[in-house]
């Protein structure tokens, strides 16, 4: 069994710390307060649900804009997991339906991602879900005291659709 997507609640708030140890500390930050939208034309979120129907994490998005068109915007997703659920496959499986609900209900030729370069489990995560590793990103993300560079994975609208016709 795997995980699923759910929109958020107030209740979950407490659980969505996303400030322990490693490549997931930013620094001290505020709780959070207000449950992300789960409208896939904004910036939003979805819970991560595991298969006992506990709250395992959350994904969420942005927008980004290559170009000065409406065709050229994309979201940049992202996931955070409770130590407890992480090594499960449950991001793999959260990213890939996060992808599928951009491509089935929107009109995007792209959905990127970033991770750190040491995050290799999100870096397996993230090719498990279809996606490819595009470039290395320099000195993009402040994480404790310093700059790290990260990597750039993307997944296109047609490398999504032969994955359908191939399952």
């Amino acid at each position: 069994m795997t995980s699923r997507l759910r929109p958020l609640t107030e209740n979950d708030l407490p659980l969505l710390t996303g400030d322990d140890a490693g490549l997931d500390y930013f620094g001290p930050r505020p709780p959070r307060t207000s449950v992300p939208a789960p409208d896939l034309n904004q910036a939003g979120g979805f819970g991560v649900i595991d298969p006992a129907g506990d709250l395992a994490g959350n994904v969420s998005w942005v927008w980004q804009q290559w170009g000065p068109n409406e065709q050229s915007r994309n979201p940049m997703i992202g996931i955070w997991l409770a130590p407890r659920a992480r090594g499960q496959g449950f991001g793999t499986a959260a990213q890939k339906q996060l992808a599928d609900l951009f491509f089935r209900h929107t009109t995007v030729n792209r959905v990127e991602a970033h991770t750190d370069t040491e995050n290799v489990p999100e870096q397996r995560a993230l090719s498990k879900a279809g996606f490819t590793r595009e470039a290395t990103i320099r000195g993009c993300q402040w994480r404790d005291g310093a700059y790290h560079d990260g990597y750039l994975y993307s997944i296109l609208r047609a490398e999504w659709a032969a994955s359908l016709s191939n399952a």
